[in-house]
């Protein structure tokens, strides 16, 4: 995990979004299925796209890295959606964000907090 940064909205809202870029440097794909953190109550992939001209966004139940490839969470795309934070969470502070990985083994990152893009 690379250049991880969570979005602080201009008021205390109950969700967030984050951001970054995930690096796989194995010789085999990786399947991110899930993410957790101590600092928020629910953490999902989500897709935002342009459907019929309208923004739209999902949830992806899965998210697949390529060997030697990598996946950019970005706003307007790919992200992280972060629900109830468990503590009012200040700019330049950083929070864990644990990936659940579909072989059964996880990966650590780490976000700081930001009132706007790096």
């Amino acid at each position: 995990m690379r250049e991880g940064w969570v979005r602080l909205p201009p008021m205390q809202m109950p969700m967030m979004a984050g951001f970054g870029r995930i690096e796989n440097r194995c010789a085999a794909p990786v399947v991110i299925v899930g993410a957790s953190s101590a600092a928020f109550a629910d953490v999902s992939l989500h897709e935002t796209r342009i459907v019929d001209g309208v923004s739209k966004m999902r949830a992806l139940p899965e998210l697949r890295i390529a060997p030697d490839g990598a996946a950019v969470l970005k706003p307007g795309g790919m992200h992280l959606m972060l629900m109830q934070p468990h503590a009012p969470l200040k700019d330049g502070s950083r929070v864990a964000i644990e990936f659940r990985l579909k072989d059964g083994g996880s990966l650590l990152g780490e976000f700081e907090v930001r009132k706007a893009a790096p």
